[in-house]
């Protein structure tokens, strides 16, 4: 059946990546925390200048709770910092206000990609929802009913197809999200030298998590379908 050993170790490995990449991101972002920024800036100062130096006026700074939860919301059109990042005079600070506005001059600016992964939004949402359904109410019904499996698993293709074409979006998305943020700090002199290095490392070990997800994805949506074909094989 779809979730069975070969899943789960798929699912094993992959979660083992992310643990492995998020601690080393923690453990970064802890420490470029502790350099203070020459500029003085605050997150908010960092944010707020450039999204004024971009033209864009109608964004908001606000604080979140929670730690690594900054993002940014362009329903709300809010970029929302954590109060470490929105607080902070340091270079992690400096690097997450930039990679959240730099979303903000995506949206600003009508970016292809970011335009598609919001798109795909509820398409994620109610595919997940369906996979989740199908993995506790059918289950039990695959395994009485076996004819029911290759119909369970071209749903669970179809859903885990566009869950992992919004991970592949992603990667673009924040990639160029933190390439917007670090030339903008460079030309703008809110970082220097050894400080812009620091930021740009930040920001490389926050984007491995989206290739890690990505790679999750895609290796989950290849075994959906092998074992769809090997069924029919069978």
């Amino acid at each position: 059946m779809y979730f069975d050993f070969g899943l789960l170790i798929i699912s094993g490995v992959f979660l083992l990546i992310g643990f492995l990449i998020s601690s080393r991101l923690k453990s970064k972002f802890a420490h470029y925390s502790q350099e203070r920024l020459s500029s003085g800036l605050s997150g908010k100062e960092v944010a707020e200048k450039m999204l004024s130096d971009n033209g864009i006026y109608d964004v908001k700074v606000v604080s979140v709770e929670g730690q690594l939860t900054d993002h940014y919301n362009p329903t709300t059109k809010t970029v929302n910092l954590s109060n470490d990042v929105y607080h902070g005079r340091h270079v992690a600070a400096a690097a997450v206000s930039a990679h959240e506005c730099g979303h903000a001059v995506q949206h600003a600016t009508a970016y292809a990609w970011l335009g598609m992964r919001s798109a795909l939004v509820p398409v994620v949402q109610i595919s997940s929802t369906i996979m989740n359904f199908l993995v506790f109410g059918l289950a039990l019904v695959a395994f009485s009913i076996p004819s029911l499996t290759n119909t369970m698993l071209l749903v669970f293709i179809v859903c885990q197809a566009a869950i992992t074409l919004f991970s592949i979006i992603t990667l673009p998305v924040e990639v160029d999200a933190s390439r917007r943020g670090l030339a903008w700090l460079n030309a703008s002199h809110i970082t220097h030298d050894q400080e812009h290095e620091d930021a740009k490392d930040a920001l490389t070990w926050a984007a491995y998590t989206y290739f890690a997800a990505a790679l999750g994805a895609i290796a989950t949506l290849l075994y959906y379908i092998w074992r769809f074909t090997g069924n029919n094989r069978d």
